[in-house]
């Protein structure tokens, strides 16, 4: 032991935590033992995992990796911030590769746009959530590339064209006198609400079959979800968003932990859960650990104010006098562009969240009103929208 410390001290110290002998550590196994028979619910960057209880097999059920269609979505969402990154290329950076980049990206879009289809959506990517919707989605696949490839075009014809004004009034605003018919920023929003209305579809749908006592449930969202920096509070994750969204808003949000550093399972491959199933005890220690801590809190300080979580509460952008955020707005419905196009801006602004993420709870509140039916979802910047083809 090094000279400057007291060796009863550093004793006292150990007495109580840094050790699986200590005082501590004697609370939480005891904590454990006693909700043993609770549920337990762990989410990965690609599964949930629920550990019904009393030494029961787990069950888990994939919802990222699996995703049908969702690549094909993300290179359409993300033809904004594609082309806004040459704006930048050439403006900020005067990094002489944009034309070849934008000469890239063309060829990829005019691809994109001869391979596109109903058919292909109907047929090869197949989404269940996305049935009877499939024509609209090709109509609007057909409809992005064609004016994506238009200012392409014309930058290259005109480089002083490729500005961060012509990228905002003529492309992702429909342009000053409204010469696209469909700006857009509402098709990005559209295709963010596609895949987030397809893996909350099946999210909610897995979890119905559980039969899960959600005032007793136990829920940890584990590792890395998305970019690092993002998904680790609540109003951050679209995985927390599905989560109480299966519990019809019934879990109580102080049950709910984001735990971006405790270890996690890699998806199960042909049905092998030993991996999963080793982690449950390691997993329900971890809960039950900051469990404990919390509710020594009652213990020592009744009588002082106590910590309640509140309810995911969002800013009101609908007051044009409103120019900074901290939290995603609130959307008051699915013709509110002014608080969906503004959280476009803030999933890019905001490290904390997941760019995939930015009309997820949307997506999930519909669906739960409407007994998960995505026919009766209303999909912002695609129903009752028309994207012109053949352009």
């Amino acid at each position: 032991m090094p000279s400057h410390q007291s060796p009863e001290l550093v004793d006292l110290f150990t007495t109580y935590t840094a050790g699986p002998g200590s005082i501590g550590s004697h609370l939480t196994r005891a904590a454990v033992e006693h909700g043993s028979a609770d549920p337990l619910i762990v989410a990965t960057s690609a599964d949930f995992a629920l550990y019904p209880g009393d030494g029961r097999p787990p069950t888990v059920e994939g919802f990222r990796l699996s995703t049908r269609g969702f690549k094909e979505l993300a290179g359409v969402s993300h033809l904004g911030p594609a082309v806004a990154t040459l704006v930048q290329l050439r403006e900020k950076y005067a990094d002489f590769g944009w034309r070849a980049e934008v000469e890239r990206l063309l060829r990829e879009v005019e691809r994109s746009r001869a391979a596109n289809s109903a058919e292909l959506w109907r047929e090869t990517i197949a989404v269940e959530a996305y049935r009877g919707r499939e024509q609209a989605i090709a109509d609007m696949v057909d409809y992005a590339c064609a004016v994506t490839a238009r200012y392409l075009r014309v930058a290259l014809a005109d480089e002083s064209y490729l500005n961060s004004r012509t990228l905002r009034e003529d492309y992702l605003e429909g342009g000053p006198c409204g010469q696209l018919p469909v700006p857009v920023n509402q098709m990005m929003i559209a295709t963010f609400f596609l895949a987030g209305l397809d893996i909350s579809h099946r999210v909610l749908r897995w979890f119905s079959t559980q039969k899960i006592d959600w005032t007793r449930a136990m829920v940890v969202i584990a590792g890395q979800q998305g970019r690092p920096t993002a998904g680790v509070t609540w109003n951050t994750s679209s995985v927390a968003t599905m989560i109480l969204g299966a519990s019809e808003y019934q879990l109580p949000l102080e049950r709910l932990y984001m735990a971006p550093h405790v270890p996690t399972f890699a998806t199960p491959v042909d049905g092998d859960l030993t991996e999963v199933a080793a982690l449950e005890e390691p997993l329900r220690r971890i809960w039950f650990n900051t469990r404990a801590t919390v509710e020594l809190g009652e213990v020592m300080f009744d009588g002082y104010p106590r910590y309640a979580a509140g309810q995911l509460t969002a800013p009101d952008v609908a007051d044009p006098a409103v120019t900074e955020i901290s939290e995603m707005p609130v959307i008051h419905g699915p013709d509110d562009w002014r608080a969906m196009t503004t959280r476009l801006r803030m999933v890019l602004e905001d490290p904390r969240q997941l760019l995939s993420g930015c009309v997820t709870d949307f997506a999930v509140r519909q669906l739960v009103e409407a007994g998960n039916d995505p026919a009766k979802v209303v999909v912002p910047g695609l129903d009752g929208v028309t994207y012109p083809t053949g352009l």
